[in-house]
C-alpha cells in the first residue's frame, strides 16, 4: 500500500516538475495573471465553468477570487456558473445539458470579462459552448486542459495544456496553477 501511495504522489510531483520546466506554460500562467489584475482594475468578472472534479475546480477558485485568498480584502468579482442548481436543471431539462454554460455566459457576461473553462478533455460540449459564446461576446477566454486538448486548445485566447492524460493528476495540476493565479492576483490588487 505504501509503495502505491508513494507512485500517486511521485507522478503528481513529475508533472509539476514538468510545468516548473516549462518555460512557455509559465509565460502562459503569467500572462493570464497579468490580464487577469487589469480585468478586475476595470471592474470586469471572471466567469468559470466545468464539469464533476472541474466544476468543483471552478466554484474553489471563484471562491478564493470573490471571497479572500490569503488577505482580508475587498471581493472580486467571480462566479462558478454551475453554482444555481435551478437554473442548471431548467435549461438542461429545456434546451439540452450542453446549453447550460453558453445561456449564462451570454446572460453574465461582458465584453472585456474573462471565461475560464476546466476540462480534462477540452471537449465538454458545454464548456466549448460557453467558450464560443464568450468569444462571440468579446470576453477573453482561457481553458485549464489535458494534454490532448481537445476542442478548446484551438477555441480559447489562453491555454494551460497539463501535460498528462491521467485525469486525477490534471486536476491536481489545474488546482495548483489556479491557486497561483489567486495568490498573485491578490497580491498584485491588495
Amino acid at each position: 500500500m505504501k509503495n502505491r501511495i508513494s507512485e500517486c504522489i511521485q507522478k503528481s510531483v513529475e508533472i509539476f516538475n514538468t510545468i516548473l520546466c516549462d518555460e512557455d506554460l509559465l509565460q502562459t500562467i503569467e500572462q493570464i495573471v497579468e490580464l487577469c489584475i487589469v480585468a478586475f482594475r476595470n471592474d470586469k468578472k471572471m466567469l468559470l465553468c466545468g464539469n464533476g472534479g472541474s466544476a468543483s475546480d471552478a466554484q474553489h477558485i471563484a471562491a478564493e477570487l470573490s471571497g479572500r485568498f490569503y488577505k482580508d480584502r475587498k471581493p472580486l468579482y467571480a462566479e462558478a456558473l454551475h453554482v444555481n442548481s435551478s437554473y442548471i436543471t431548467a435549461v438542461a431539462n429545456d434546451y439540452g445539458y450542453e446549453e447550460t454554460y453558453a445561456r449564462m455566459t451570454e446572460a453574465a457576461g461582458r465584453e472585456g470579462d474573462i471565461l475560464l473553462g476546466i476540462s480534462t478533455s477540452g471537449n465538454s460540449s458545454n464548456v466549448v459552448k460557453a467558450i464560443e459564446k464568450a468569444n462571440e461576446i468579446g470576453m477573453t477566454t482561457i481553458g485549464f486542459i489535458g494534454n490532448n486538448g481537445g476542442k478548446m486548445d484551438s477555441i480559447c485566447d489562453y491555454i494551460i495544456k497539463i501535460p498528462s492524460d491521467d485525469t486525477p493528476r490534471i486536476q491536481e495540476a489545474h488546482i495548483l496553477i489556479g491557486h497561483i493565479l489567486c495568490q498573485l492576483i491578490e497580491e498584485e490588487l491588495f
